[in-house]
């Protein structure tokens, strides 16, 4: 190979492209046609790519950044190739995943039996923030509590998948998958041609249908509505993104109303019936009568029409202690206690600090871990040790005795990297990957998922508000 991929050094990483070439032939007829690709026609297709998503409003927004709230996500042009091999594992992965999450959030709400043997600590869940005693003795249809789920995975340098996290709340990035696609037939047909990629473009479909799944048993139509915070969340793009893909109504708290325990829609026509929610605001929102009596962006009434049966809400309320990161360390423990299965995917090795042990060995080996918050997300409030200062390590150090039980920590894994346009050229660049997965009766992954990456070199932090962009992910049939 020369050209484009001259000079490419991938170091002492996995590299996603570079590594499977000698493997399946699609994969190296791409690398092949990169190759050959002009560096000033790349760029020049880089830059149409930036017009399109900045015209078509593909943004997302950062609250702390008060000079650029509204940004598009950098898009690199060069995909993320996937085996059919590869995703096999990782497809059966995930669904392994999301079925011992959804049993272990509902004993957690029902008897109990993982806490009463001790498999989990009880203060990990009971004491959790996120554990919602509202929940306790509340069926759900099919067992689903987690119908919409996003698990980060990444890749080691000997090329092993590790489970990195769970969202099981309101995990958030398909748009970009799509959208992602969507850019890559228009910009890049020619890298594409005569491969066979497994589509993304049934997502909207196969959610509307699972959350129809869910809908009380006597609505013939179930009506499925996206309940959104508004205009200022930081993923109102993707509300509205998906509530077109699912052919939804886009709804805030003020369009909903609840009477005789039944949910309806103001339209201009009156008041519509409302079977099934897929809700993209926390529980502390949801409804004021239950959680915070100060919330404008819930509707009154809502879980007591959810309780009696008279509408679904997708993702489930009190999903958020499944994806806890303390309660992420016992996940192989969970899928071996309700499925008597081994994991497909293991997890990464983790170190609860809020145990004396998990502790010691964080305060012990401060400088070579990385230390994250359990309920923080997007790249916030953590330390990376081997990149931290000395006086970073000692700040850290006294905030986490301060507070152990906050923190979980982990040895700090060389991503694998990803060919990357940068500069003049194709740069190793960090990536991991979220497949999302829907549930409704059965669990359905979509092909590939959100690839982020680390546009920032060495750095390490893919998460869009800590400067990361994202690749269009290509699993071949």
């Amino acid at each position: 190979m020369n050209g484009l991929l001259d000079g490419y050094d991938k170091r002492h990483f996995f590299c996603e492209l570079m590594d499977c070439t000698s493997h399946d032939p699609a994969v190296q007829l791409i690398a092949s046609r990169l190759a050959a690709m002009d560096p000033a026609e790349l760029q020049r297709r880089a830059k149409i790519a930036e017009v399109e998503l900045f015209n078509q409003g593909i943004t997302f927004t950062v609250y702390s950044d008060k000079d650029a709230i509204d940004r598009i996500l950098p898009f690199d042009l060069i995909p993320r190739v996937l085996t059919a091999r590869e995703w096999d594992g990782l497809e059966r992965g995930v669904r392994q995943r999301v079925a011992a999450l959804n049993a272990f959030i509902w004993d957690v709400y029902h008897d109990q039996h993982i806490l009463n043997d001790g498999v989990v600590p009880r203060h990990l869940v009971l004491a959790n923030s996120n554990y919602r005693p509202e929940m306790a003795g509340l069926d759900v249809p099919h067992g689903t509590y987690v119908h919409v789920c996003g698990v980060d995975i990444i890749r080691d340098e000997t090329g092993q998948f590790l489970v990195l996290e769970d969202n099981a709340r309101t995990p958030s990035g398909v748009s970009y998958v799509i959208e992602n696609r969507n850019m890559m037939r228009r910009i890049f047909p020619d890298l594409m041609d005569g491969i066979a990629v497994k589509p993304v473009g049934t997502y909207g479909m196969m959610l509307q249908a699972a959350l129809a799944e869910i809908a009380p048993a006597d609505a013939a139509d179930p009506q499925v509505v996206l309940l959104s915070p508004g205009i200022y969340n930081s993923a109102y793009f993707e509300h509205i993104f998906l509530a077109r893909e699912m052919g939804v109504p886009l709804v805030e708290g003020s369009d909903l109303v609840v009477e005789n325990h039944c949910v309806y829609m103001r339209t201009t026509a009156g008041l519509a019936p409302v079977h099934s929610i897929y809700r993209r605001l926390n529980d502390d929102f949801l409804d004021p009568d239950v959680f915070r009596p100060d919330s404008t962006l819930g509707v009154r009434g809502l879980i007591e029409s959810w309780r009696r049966g008279r509408v679904a809400i997708a993702n489930a309320v009190g999903t958020g202690v499944a994806d806890d990161k303390a309660i992420y360390a016992y996940m192989p423990r969970i899928i071996r206690y309700y499925l008597g299965q081994d994991a497909i995917l293991p997890n990464v090795e983790t170190h609860i600090c809020g145990e004396a042990e998990g502790l010691a060995y964080t305060l012990d080996h401060l400088e070579h871990l990385v230390v994250k918050p359990v309920g923080e997300s997007g790249g916030y409030g953590l330390i990376i040790g081997p990149h931290a200062t000395r006086d970073e390590i000692d700040a850290f150090r006294v905030q986490l005795r301060a507070d152990p039980a906050n923190y979980i920590s982990q040895p700090m894994i060389n991503l694998s990297v990803s060919p990357t346009l940068a500069g003049h050229g194709l740069m190793p660049r960090h990536v991991d990957l979220r497949p999302f997965a829907i549930t409704g009766r059965k669990t359905w992954v979509l092909p590939g998922g959100l690839t982020r990456v680390a546009l920032r070199e060495g750095s390490l932090v893919v998460n869009s508000s800590q400067g990361g962009g994202s690749k269009d992910t290509w699993v071949l049939e």
